[in-house]
């Protein structure tokens, strides 16, 4: 799979770790930066991953800062997005089988490596329920175009 992984300062240690972890496991990981602790915006990073996601060359996401709340945001004013921000892996599920979820969000000082590993694992292995879901996630695409 293509996986793209975007960071802040505050994201960038547990982001390199995840990208080792995916390349070993055979994913197609494209690491979005940043690559270490100065001061970045989050919001360029988001808009980076987005841009990764709304391209097509990337098929998930992977997106990390401090708290994984700014840059979710960052990343949802993208059209082509919907990302989930978790801390556990049934949210992580119910983000990809309710909401098609194709980016998550972690807050790095907030969840370890080992749980963002779970996360991970289960939202690439959780595929889309559609039903009911689809008339919902069809809502959120309308909502985004009614605001253009």
């Amino acid at each position: 799979m293509r996986i793209a992984l975007a960071a802040d300062h505050a994201g960038y240690l547990l982001k390199d770790e995840l990208v080792a972890w995916l390349r070993e496991a055979g994913h197609d990981v494209s690491d979005l930066g940043t690559h270490g602790p100065e001061s970045v915006d989050y919001p360029q990073f988001g808009a980076k991953l987005a841009d990764a996601i709304a391209s097509g060359d990337a098929e998930r996401g992977i997106a990390i800062c401090g708290s994984g709340i700014g840059i979710s945001i960052a990343i949802n004013r993208n059209s082509a997005c919907r990302c989930a921000r978790v801390d556990e892996p049934l949210s992580a599920a119910l983000a990809r089988e309710h909401n098609d979820a194709n980016v998550l969000a972690f807050g790095a000082r907030l969840i370890g490596s080992d749980m963002a590993k779970d996360c991970v694992t289960t939202f690439l292995n959780a595929q889309f329920a559609g039903g009911r879901h689809q008339r919902r996630v069809d809502q959120l695409s309308h909502l985004l175009q009614d605001s253009d």
